[in-house]
Parts: C-alpha cells; structure tokens; sequence
C-alpha cells in the first residue's frame, strides 16, 4: 500500500518539477524582470544595504540577520547535490541555464521581499509576521489561497527542509567519519533545539555567523581546485557556453545530451537551489528591520544572486574543470570525487560544508514552517512546534522514508502556485512601491502606514 502510494506521488512530484514548474517560475522570473526594468541592475545597491544597518525602521531582526536567514535555508545541499546532478544528467551546458535561472530570479526574490514587508503583520505579542499568505489574504483578498499556501509550507518545511536534510547530514558524518547516524541526530537534534526556542532572534544571531563561515569555507575549497587546475578554466569555460545550446556527450553513465536536456535540468535545480517563487524567503524578510519595503527587497534578492549566480556556478565549472561530471557517478559522488583532487583533505572540507549547509537550512527553514503553523493554528501551538522540529530531526537522521522525501518535494513544489499567483496579480503594486521609493530617488524615506494588528 505505502508503496504504491509512494509511487503515485513520487510520479505528481516529478510531474511537477519538470516542465510545468520550469514554465511558471522561469516565465515569472522573465516577467517580472521586465515589468521592473531589470531590478538586477541595482544588485550593488542591495550588496551595500544589506550589511548597513537601517536605524529608522521596524522590525525583528536586522536586514542582513533577515538576508542570513533566508540564505541559511537556501544555500545547502541543492547547491552542491542539485548542481552535480543537473551537469550529471544535462552535462556542462547546465551550469548555464543554472546560472541564467539565478541571474532572472533576482525579480521575482526582489518582488517576493517587497510584497512581504509591505503586507506583514503585527502578532499580538509585538513580532512580525508575514509571507505569501499575509500577501494573498491582506493584498488579494484570498483567505482560501492564502491557507492553502500555509498548508503547503507546513508539510513541505518537515520533510525538505527536517528531515531530508537531517538524513543526509547524519549518512556524511557517517560515510566520512564512522559516527552511527543516531548519534548524528541526537546531536544535531540538542543543537538545533538550542538555537530554534530563543525564536527568530536567536535563528538570525546563529545564522549571522554560520551563514558567511560556511560560504567562505566552501567557496575558498571551490577557488583552491580551481586554482589547481587553472589552465583548463578558459577551456571548461567555453564547453559550458557551447553545449548550453548544442548538447554534450559524457562517458560512463551519461543518460542526456542534448541542449533540452541541459535546459531543463539546469533551470530546474536553480528553481529549486534559490527557492526564487517558491514563497519561503518572504516570510522572513518581512521580520526585516527597514524603513521601507524597497529597502528589504534589494536586500532579499542578493541572495538569489549570492546563492545561484555565485555559489552554484562555481560549483558547475569545478566539477565542469575537474572532469569529475564525466565518471558517471551521480549527485553527491561527483562532487565528492572534485573535492578529491585536494590531497588529504579535500573530502573534509567537502564534509565540512554540507553539514553546515545542511544545518542551516534546517534552522532557517524551522522559522518557514512555525510562521506558516502560526497563521492557521495561532501562536500557542509555537513551542509544541518547536518540540515537534526538534524530534523529526532525530527522526530524519535515522529512518529514510521514500514517502516523506517525495510528499515534501510535492508540498515544496505547490507552495509556488498560490505564491506566483500574487506575485502576478499584485505586480501593479510592486512597480508602484519600486517607483516611489527607488526609481523616484526617495530610498531614505520612511514608510508611514502601520502594520496590520492581527490577535493570533
């Protein structure tokens, strides 16, 4: 029974991912790429206010607490998994489409922020709240949308973003160091418990350091294979340009060579790496101290551009330099082996990153699901929340459930319906907001109208 039903949504979740998601979410990122005269030209602009602190705004968190945050739950195993497999399967010319899904995605991260911050609300308690489903119900007047997007969130949060993430940080502690994964998850489980009942405050401070830790650490990995092998760069280089558009045969197990392939697989994983229309980042970008919902936005879309167009392009042309994309192993095992070509440790460092990745994802991705909780049970269901996170990542590290991983993907992939629904009929506003504060030269202004007072 449980495995035919395992099937059948495993079927509706690859369904989804394929074209279907890729249509909507790359056709909305184009979109709105227009509809706001290239907002991605303004990328040094966010850079310079995200690590500036705004002194005259509301909010929970700063911005680049806010920008940590969402990043924490973005950059992880899709940016070195997800990537490995896109080039396994599409071959280079993926790394393209990965890097041009990026580049577009600032839009629609940027109309996501600002919709966030301009719909949020005020919990009884003092602390913001906001997301697609404050946008949907407050924006559209969509009470039955806006829930069905929390719904979404809800599930979607325990499995790709608990427990998925759990099992595969406790099977590398495990494949490299020869813990037991109970052991993994206990730990993981008394971490994360630490970090996720002090709330949204005590999420951000962590992830103020353990976001540009991880980065740089993985990074710096990256730079030094690449400097290893340096003289093949212009060539690799050149191989992802050329079969982006022609198609490129591998050795071994290689299943796809033409440029279709190389499209569709390296858009999907960028959708999935930057989570850009997904719905997730919003709802903590609008805990975001700023004066303005323009402010907040740019800020909100670096890290589409942090996310894709940087670290996942340079983990395309490592694997893409190093050959590794031609042995004909899959996901992380092409990676793995890249890592190798730094003697001793290599596979540490590798080891290293994932984990961190992995471990922020889980902490950032607690706050998605507790503000999507929230919304339709209320505020006093926050610490049995807690607790219940808590036990699914011991749970997560030691049982692999097909099931889960699949109906998560699917909660994952419907989380994006109802949030580029308002993203394209509220687009009016985002253009609105964007002209009266930054295309008008009034980034300084401050926004007058009071967040909504809701009783939950």
């Amino acid at each position: 029974m449980l495995e035919n039903l395992n099937a059948i949504v495993g079927q509706i979740s690859g369904f989804l991912w394929g074209w279907p998601l890729i249509i909507c979410l790359l056709g909305t990122h184009i979109f709105l790429t227009f509809r706001l005269r290239f907002i991605q030209r303004y990328i040094g602009k966010a850079i310079k206010l995200s690590v500036t602190k705004d002194e005259m705004s509301s909010g929970d968190v700063s911005q680049f607490a806010a920008l940590a945050t969402a990043l924490a739950a973005t950059i992880g195993t899709g940016n070195i998994v997800g990537v490995a497999t896109a080039i396994s399967i599409g071959g280079p010319g993926a790394v393209l489409w990965t890097w041009l899904t990026g580049v577009f995605g600032i839009s629609t991260k940027y109309a996501e922020g600002l919709l966030a911050v301009k719909y949020r609300v005020r919990t009884k308690d003092g602390t913001m709240a906001g997301g697609p489903m404050y946008v949907i119900e407050h924006g559209m007047g969509k009470k039955w949308l806006a829930v069905m997007f929390a719904l979404f969130t809800s599930i979607a949060a325990f499995g790709i973003g608990n427990m998925v993430q759990a099992n595969s940080m406790a099977a590398m502690v495990n494949d490299t160091f020869g813990v037991p994964v109970w052991i993994t998850g206990a730990i993981s489980a008394v971490l994360v418990a630490a970090v996720i009942f002090g709330g949204v405050q005590s999420i951000a401070k962590v992830c103020n350091v353990l976001v540009p830790f991880m980065a740089l650490f993985y990074v710096v990995g990256c730079l030094i294979i690449l400097a290893m092998g340096y003289e093949t760069i212009p060539a690799s280089i050149s191989l992802i340009f050329r079969s982006a558009f022609t198609g490129q045969a591998a050795m071994g197990g290689f299943v796809g060579s033409t440029m279709m392939m190389a499209l569709r697989f390296g858009v999907a994983r960028g959708l999935f790496s930057n989570e850009s229309g997904l719905g997730s980042a919003p709802i903590v970008a609008a805990a975001a101290q700023t004066r303005n919902p323009v402010r907040q936005a740019l800020v909100s879309g670096s890290a589409t551009f942090w996310d894709t167009v940087i670290i996942c392009a340079i983990t395309g042309l490592v694997l893409t330099n190093t050959g590794a994309w031609q042995s004909g192993l899959n996901g992380g095992l092409v990676t793995k082996q890249a890592f190798e070509t730094i003697p001793v440790i290599g596979p540490l460092v590798l080891t290293i990153g994932l984990v961190s990745f992995v471990f922020s994802t889980i902490l950032g991705w607690s706050y998605y699901g507790e503000k999507a909780v929230e919304y339709l049970l209320g505020s006093g269901v926050t610490k049995a929340y807690r607790s219940l996170w808590v036990l699914f990542v011991f749970l997560g590290s030691i049982f692999s459930l097909d099931l889960v991983w699949n109906l998560s993907d699917l909660m994952n992939g419907l989380m994006a319906l109802p949030n580029l629904i308002s993203l394209l009929a509220l687009s009016g506003v985002l253009v609105s907001e964007t002209k009266k504060y930054l295309w008008d030269d009034n980034m300084d202004a401050v926004d007058e109208t009071e967040a909504i007072v809701i009783n939950k």
